[in-house]
Parts: structure tokens; C-alpha cells; sequence
């Protein structure tokens, strides 16, 4: 079983800046990926960032140049800078991570609770 656990939301004012973190702790045998979604009310959770293999990176057109993920492989720990922060990205956000908990289970999809990130003036 793994356990993420997620930080740093808050409120901040349009053109504003955010970091989000998230730890992974428990039985961790490997993690392929850690990422971020995020959910606004009404709408689909919907996947905000993602880093996998070395170093690679994905980020969904709407955050791009704004956001900024990175992994801490040693630290099993994954960071998101948020800047020029809109209201449009008002959600919860969710960290995520694609990982191999023992030898005897297989890989999943383990979430963190959520943290609220609202922006607004």
C-alpha cells in the first residue's frame, strides 16, 4: 500500500504563484510515474501534469509555460510551481502515482486527498 500525502494549497490572487507538494510513503517497491490532476465542481478530473521514466514530462496545453513539475526519485516526493495563476485553475488538485507496491501486487493508480487551490482577487 502506498500513501501520498499533498501540500501547499491555499488562495492566491489572479498572476499569483503556488507550490504543491506531494510525499509517497509505505510499501513502495518502484513508482513509474507521479503526476497532478485536478477536479473543479461540475467538471471531469482532468490530468494537469505528469513526470515519468528519467525525467520526462507531460503537461496538459492549458498549463503550459505556467506550471513546472518535478520528481524527487530518492525522496519518492513530486512538486508542482504553479505561476501566472488564472481563476480558471480554481480546483482540487490530486497527486498521483503509477507504482508497484510488493512483489505480490499489481501495479496501480494510488491518490492523494486532494488539496484546494482557489484563485481569486
Amino acid at each position: 500500500q502506498v500513501q501520498l500525502v499533498e501540500s501547499g494549497g491555499g488562495l492566491v490572487q489572479p498572476g499569483g504563484s503556488l507550490r504543491l507538494s506531494c510525499a509517497a510513503s509505505g510499501s513502495i517497491l518502484w513508482i513509474n510515474s507521479m503526476g497532478w490532476y485536478r477536479q473543479a465542481p461540475g467538471n471531469e478530473r482532468e490530468l494537469v501534469a505528469l513526470v515519468f521514466g528519467g525525467a520526462n514530462t507531460h503537461y496538459a496545453d492549458s498549463v503550459k509555460g505556467r506550471f513546472t513539475i518535478s520528481r524527487d526519485n530518492a525522496k519518492n516526493t513530486v512538486s508542482l510551481q504553479m505561476n501566472s495563476l488564472k481563476p480558471e485553475d480554481t480546483a482540487v488538485y490530486y497527486c498521483n502515482a503509477n507504482a508497484k507496491s510488493t512483489l505480490a501486487t499489481p501495479i496501480s493508480n494510488f491518490w492523494g486527498q486532494g488539496t484546494q487551490v482557489t484563485v481569486s482577487s
